[in-house]
């Protein structure tokens, strides 16, 4: 199955091609403090990486698009995009958690993925031994929920990174700030829609699991 997936949860650009049992993979990561370029590069990055595949738009089987929980306007930019897309070409959807993404690749349990969700907050996700579903929480009554788990966790991601302090204090291991572990992979986005279930395109909805940053006025 050729699969493209793409993601926007977090500042990064991901997208990239599944093709049988090989990945194909073009990102753009900003710089800290710079601002995400989803809007400039998720088309042109969905190119790229089929081009790197060998493969054209006609040959895709399914399109993967991450559904967050992740930054408010990535969520829409990668979403709305992937709708285009379907709607275009005509391409079977599935949408996958970003946190499911970002954990896919590690097989260490308990195992935290966290997202950096601004505002002093992070998204987070457990699997293993004191697992959790997705939440919205601070620091703090993250590390909570760490020390209650019956044994050290691994934390990867973003969130993890900016909240080391608290995490490790937690008694949670996290990886050093370069680790190739922190970056949520296209790769991972690409399987996890070959394996999901096809979904209607209008029913690709972003997983917010907060209000956003801006409401209108009353």
């Amino acid at each position: 199955m050729i699969v493209l997936g793409l993601d926007t949860a977090t500042p990064s650009t991901v997208a990239g091609v599944l093709v049988d049992d090989a990945t194909f993979e073009v990102r753009d990561d900003p710089a800290p403090g710079a601002r995400p370029a989803h809007a400039a590069r998720l088309l042109s990055a969905a190119g790229e990486a089929l081009a790197a595949a060998g493969v054209g738009w006609g040959d895709v089987e399914r399109l993967a698009v991450g559904l967050g929980p992740g930054s408010f306007t990535g969520l829409r930019i990668g979403i709305a995009t992937a709708r285009a897309l379907a709607q275009a070409r005509g391409l079977p959807t599935v949408g996958v958690s970003s946190l499911e993404a970002l954990a896919r690749g590690e097989e260490a349990r308990p195992l935290v993925a966290a997202i950096d969700a601004r505002r002093g907050e992070v998204f987070a996700a457990a699997w293993g031994p004191g697992a959790f579903a997705a939440v919205a929480l601070a620091p703090d009554a993250l590390a909570e929920r760490l020390r209650a788990m019956p044994a050290a966790p691994l934390c990867i991601g973003d969130g993890a990174v900016r909240f080391r302090d608290s995490l490790e204090a937690a008694g949670a291991r996290v990886p050093p700030d370069e680790d190739g572990v922190h970056r949520l992979r296209a790769e991972h986005v690409c399987r996890l829609g070959a394996e999901g279930a096809v979904t209607d395109r209008d029913a690709l909805l972003p997983h917010y699991l907060r209000e956003p940053d801006a409401v209108p006025r009353r």
